[in-house]
């Protein structure tokens, strides 16, 4: 069990307990309420608030959401290459040892 703090726009700071049968899905939960943390520390505001109170519009939600898959696909690709690196090191180490270097 694990108690999490959550943010709600119009009554502060409030707590919610939550039970969880599965790490990953607790794992991501934490992670969605560390982002909302950061973000209200670098912007000031919720997201609830951003949207309610006039400081974006669907386009500006959009184009953020655009550049993070944009981004997204970028760290695929990086991990891919990162993954290749390391098989093909692990494979010329493999072979060094399998011809007794």
């Amino acid at each position: 069990m694990s108690n999490r703090e959550i943010y709600d726009g119009m009554d502060g700071v409030t707590t919610k307990t939550f039970k969880f049968r599965d790490p990953v899905v607790k794992s991501v939960c934490d992670k969605f309420v560390s982002r909302s943390d950061v973000g209200y520390e670098k912007y000031g505001r919720t997201l609830n608030e951003e949207r309610t109170e006039g400081f974006k519009e669907l386009g500006g939600y959009l184009n953020d959401i655009q550049e993070e898959l944009m981004d997204a696909i970028l760290y695929i690709q990086a991990a891919r290459d990162e993954v290749r690196d390391h098989l093909e090191e692990f494979a010329i180490h493999k072979s060094d040892h399998d011809q007794g270097f």
